[in-house]
């Protein structure tokens, strides 16, 4: 349910649609264990079950922005043992013709999943850490000014994917996590959009309160819009229209929570499928919220990312 819509913009109208996606993001092997509790340091813990398989938040959020309904070309670097992966974004409609192979082995975590569906997530780069400039340039070639970006925090050379794409006049989404020192080197000003966890804005900010945290943001960036998500307590979003904000609070859905990996993911896919769309900001942080929450209901990351019919009978039911 909304609780707070449409503050200060007025207008009931689409954005101009964006004609292509580019996520230039990761791609993981997930080793997926079942355990009684974390582990402690020190602690020599029995795991109750093994899967692995596909994951990597630029991989989880191309096939959730493919099964919303947007086209996606994914972007990266392919590594040894990394072919399934590659298909698995194929057969879920994505364009891969932009993956450049590599020698490195393939990236990869290591994910703890608790009774409770929390998760804990070592992660290691590898292939995902061999981006150079020259593929950048080629990955970008194809774009133009309106395209929307989509980035992480997985690969290599941020900054200077996010300086090439902005004087491409591409739109970015960036979404930064994992959140450490690489996002110093950002210019956050070049951003159109950013979606951030209440601990994220955090770090950014200095307060996880998400209107003081936009405050500080919007402060500092004046063009930039942002969606700040807040576990239990919904989202937040608030986009810049000119001198206008629009500003939109988003209730979560209340599901029986099984493996909460890959949530964050399939809730930015939905979202910046429907930027792509042409949403207003309303249905696409609605919509986002939804899939998210079907997601958690299910266990593993990309696997868990609902399609779009189920996502619309799901709302339908409300």
């Amino acid at each position: 349910m909304l609780i707070c819509v449409m503050m200060d913009y007025k207008e009931n109208v689409k954005e101009e649609l964006i004609m292509k996606i580019l996520n230039f993001g990761s791609m993981n092997l997930d080793h997926v264990y079942q355990v009684p509790h974390f582990s402690l340091p020190g602690e020599s813990l029995s795991v109750t079950e093994l899967k692995t398989g596909p994951g990597g938040k630029g991989l989880n959020q191309s096939i959730a922005m493919a099964k919303a309904g947007a086209k996606v070309y994914h972007g990266g670097c392919l590594g040894d043992g990394g072919a399934m992966l590659q298909k698995l974004l194929e057969e879920n409609g994505v364009d891969t013709s932009l993956l450049c192979p590599v020698a490195e082995a393939q990236g990869h975590a290591i994910i703890q999943v608790a009774p409770n569906g929390e998760n804990s997530i070592l992660y290691y780069g590898g292939s995902n850490r061999c981006v150079t400039e020259a593929q950048i340039e080629a990955t970008l070639a194809p774009f133009t000014k309106g395209d929307l970006l989509v980035l992480q925090n997985e690969i290599v050379l941020l900054p200077e994917i996010i300086e090439k794409a902005f004087a491409k006049g591409l739109t970015i989404l960036l979404n930064p996590s994992p959140f450490d020192e690489v996002l110093q080197q950002v210019d956050f000003g070049k951003l159109d959009w950013l979606i951030i966890n209440e601990l994220e804005a955090g770090f950014l900010t200095g307060s996880q309160d998400p209107d003081q945290a936009w405050e500080v943001l919007h402060g500092r960036y004046p063009r930039l819009s942002a969606v700040i998500t807040l576990g239990g307590a919904g989202s937040r979003a608030y986009q810049v229209h000119g001198d206008k904000v629009e500003k939109v609070c988003q209730d979560a859905f209340k599901v029986q929570a099984v493996d909460t990996t890959g949530a964050g993911d399939t809730f930015t896919g939905y979202f910046a499928a429907g930027l792509m769309h042409g949403d207003a900001l309303e249905i696409c942080i609605k919509t986002a919220a939804m899939a998210a929450a079907i997601s958690v209901t299910r266990s593993g990351a990309a696997s868990s990312v609902p399609m779009r019919a189920e996502v619309e009978l799901a709302m339908a039911q409300l």
